[in-house]
């Protein structure tokens, strides 16, 4: 086997079925042998969307997701991406490829340092330097990109490990021109390189590759539980606020949910948990989140920073037993000093909570969940009518409404966007848990085209709707000539207003100059045409269901569409300054 072969091995056995890459000499052994393995080649556009592709399939799955990027500005285009990984907690394994192992430092072609360069954008650095560690290299790097708190992991794979022993001899040997030494200094040479093979090849290929470890969830201790379980039993106010670590294992979601059913607790959900309770439920809550912190008397953060999104900690009332329930150390006491900060993962502390209690009786929180939906009630009213009101082309709100009725029961969102994205977010529900993916706490511009990327991938028979604004759109829009060439089928809905209007709005307020902020009403969807899709354009608020469901049924034919929404300027968002 040579090095591309012991890779693709590993991938395959860790469960690995997709493979997002953007070729190059670097690292062309490891897409043909994890191809010839079975593993879905799928070459993206650009590097950056090989690794938010490799993001979303992590986040949908349970398992890392894999991008293979070749050296040097292959691996640099990645590192926002890396970047919002790790910010997200989501388990990815970049391969990098690299120069040969002798032509390090020596100015050959993409070489550069690049440990130094990902060494603070991941958990850990791998570096082989023989094809015999790649098995345990590999393996070592999906258990690190899974335990603890999860997050990427960079493993480097130089050019002479992934080629057979004989193809690298004869670049070292023949075209390094000592086969037939004519001096001493050839001599040398040639004894320093036959030395360097014998290294790099010596045990090959080493060990085979293995099952993926069983990371067990961090529990609770006994009294921590038994702690947090009493202020439930007495709490006539209790929120739980949760975020996207607590889905991180996907197998045990279901039992999570099952969990907060048990329990019974009003629940507002956040990143990657949106869905979790499925589309509408009892105990879900979408807005007016701030006001029932204040007003709460037990708060259990689960899985989710004090940051700027629960205002650092000060959207909780200052009365308010507080517990915070984190994988990470730092976190349990960002911004503020809970009541109590408990090491575990969250979806596990709450299936313990959820046996502690056994059925705790919630008819006494009656009063507290008719005030909380009187507001859910009213607000949603609010956004209805703002819904009815006739701009100067599609009202965003009443497109979402619309979307909101129409779209497939195994739906996917992909959101990718500022204002528009954000409009969304308050109106269109996720079916199912693991269904809605977001950039997370990086706010990152340019995960769209490949979180719908993965996402088709993940989920072929799935209805895909990736929420562009056209500011957003420009990044990614080119991965629909991806999508063309393997089969993928998402519809993306792009709110056209000519503008990066979340910047917009609060510049020309406050400083009284759109500069930098305007963009053209561009055809975005003959653009999309022009990449092998179809384009749609709704400029009529009369046409939005027709056009939704034309779309639908482009995409269910096995097309990727996209709708130019002209949307019109509103209100709905002023004052959310985005800094």
């Amino acid at each position: 086997m040579d090095g591309g072969q012991i890779i693709a091995s590993v991938l395959e056995r860790q469960g690995v079925r997709q493979l997002y890459t953007l070729c190059g000499g670097h690292i062309s052994p490891i897409l043909v042998a994890s191809k010839q393995l079975g593993i879905q080649i799928i070459d993206v556009r650009d590097e950056a969307s090989a690794v938010f592709a490799a993001d979303a399939t992590a986040r949908m799955t349970g398992i890392p997701g894999v991008a293979a990027v070749t050296a040097g500005p292959g691996l640099t285009n990645t590192i926002t991406a890396v970047k919002n990984a790790q910010l997200a907690e989501s388990p990815v394994v970049i391969l990098g490829g690299a120069t040969a192992t002798v032509l390090e430092g020596r100015g050959s072609l993409q070489d550069i340092d690049q440990v130094a360069l990902m060494q603070p954008h991941v958990k850990q650095v791998f570096t082989p330097r023989a094809v015999r560690q790649l098995v345990p290299t590999l393996e070592g790097a999906f258990r690190i990109a899974r335990e603890g708190v999860p997050g990427p992991v960079f493993v480097e794979a130089p050019v002479d490990l992934l080629y057979p022993e004989a193809t690298v001899r004869e670049w070292y040997i023949d075209q390094g021109g000592v086969k037939e030494p004519k001096n001493l200094v050839g001599y040398a040479t040639r004894a320093y390189l036959e030395q360097h093979l014998a290294r790099q090849f010596w045990g090959a290929p080493g060990p085979k590759a293995h099952a993926p470890e069983v990371i067990p969830m961090m529990e609770a201790g006994r009294r921590e539980v038994e702690k947090v379980a009493g202020w439930i039993r007495g709490a006539k106010r209790p929120v739980f606020v949760v975020g996207s670590q607590t889905v991180s294992v996907a197998a045990e979601v279901p039992a999570i949910a099952g969990a907060l059913e048990s329990i019974g607790a009003p629940v507002w959900l956040a990143g990657g948990a949106r869905g979790l309770l499925g589309r509408e439920h009892s105990l879900q809550y979408r807005h007016k989140r701030t006001k029932a912190l204040k007003a709460a008397d037990v708060v259990v953060v689960f899985g989710f920073p004090l940051d700027f999104r629960l205002g650092y900690g000060r959207s909780i009332g200052s009365k308010a037993k507080l517990a915070t329930v984190n994988l990470g150390v730092e976190a349990l006491s960002m911004n503020r000093k809970p009541t109590l900060g408990v090491h575990a993962h969250p979806g596990r502390f709450i299936t313990q909570l959820a046996a502690s209690l056994d059925g705790v009786d919630a008819g006494r929180w009656q009063p507290w969940f008719g005030e909380l939906s009187e507001r859910e009630d009213a607000r949603n009213a609010e956004i209805v009518e703002q819904g009815k009101a006739e701009l100067d082309g599609v009202n965003p709100i009443d497109l979402f409404l619309q979307l909101e009725e129409l779209m497939a029961e195994d739906s996917v969102l992909v959101v990718d966007g500022g204002d528009f994205v954000a409009t969304a977010a308050y109106i269109v529900r996720p079916r199912k848990p693991l269904s809605w993916l977001d950039p997370g706490v990086f706010g990152t511009l340019g995960v769209g085209g490949g979180f719908a990327v993965a996402s088709c991938a993940v989920r072929p028979e799935a209805e895909v709707w990736l929420i562009y604004g056209d500011g957003s759109s420009g990044y990614s829009l080119a991965e629909i000539d991806t999508c063309v060439r393997r089969g993928l089928a998402p519809i993306a809905l792009i709110g056209n207003d000519g503008s990066w209007q979340q910047i917009a709005r609060d510049q020309v307020e406050i400083l009284g100059d759109a500069c930098g902020t305007e963009l053209r009403r561009t055809a975005y969807h003959t653009v999309v045409e022009g990449y092998g899709g179809r384009g749609l354009l709704l400029d009529d608020p009369a046409k939005i269901g027709e056009t939704l469901r034309e779309a639908q049924a482009i995409a269910k034919a096995g097309t990727p569409v996209a709708i130019n929404v002209m949307i019109g300027k509103t209100d709905f968002r002023k004052g959310s300054l985005s800094m």
